[in-house]
């Protein structure tokens, strides 16, 4: 049996952190499914498309990955995507109680389907796409925090 497992987020924009958890996840399961939410409820910088081509590019060195846009309910998705595994990263503590508040709900919906939790490397365990967009925002240099590719495209949404 192939273990699955489903990344998901919004990745706006995709960070170190997102690439350092999915470079270590590819290591333990047969695919990775990198699952870029559409998130209605949040307006993201880049479009949905776009986040996907970042990703995509970000992570093309991964022969076990799969980059793609979701809309659907995640356990749904996963389905699809025949995943037994969603992946989430706590960053801090206070990650937890969201996360743990997440597992169980999926759990109680899909009940074949496991929640793991894996934690970033410390170098990369204070960045959040939120920061880095703020950063990004106020003129400051993002490239130690994201890919390069992304800091370009970084730059050239912020002078628009």
């Amino acid at each position: 049996m192939s273990v699955i497992a489903v990344y998901p987020g919004t990745f706006d924009p995709v960070t170190n952190g997102h690439t350092d958890l999915v470079e270590r996840a590819s290591k333990l399961f047969d695919k990775v499914v990198v699952a870029v939410a559409a998130n209605p409820s949040k307006t993201p910088l880049f479009d949905l498309d776009h986040r996907v081509a970042m990703v995509s590019g970000v992570l093309g060195h991964l022969s076990n990955i799969e980059v793609c846009g979701f809309s659907e309910l995640l356990v749904d998705f996963a389905r699809i995507k025949q995943a037994n595994v969603i992946l989430r990263g706590l960053r801090v503590v206070s990650d937890f109680e969201y996360e743990m508040q997440l597992a169980s709900m999926n759990r109680h919906l899909a009940a074949d389907i496991e929640t793991l939790f894996l934690t970033p490397a410390e170098q990369c365990s204070f960045i959040s796409s939120s920061l880095v967009k703020e950063i990004a925002q106020l003129g400051g240099n993002v490239s130690e925090f994201v890919d390069p590719s992304v800091a370009k495209e970084l730059s050239v949404i912020m002078r628009r």
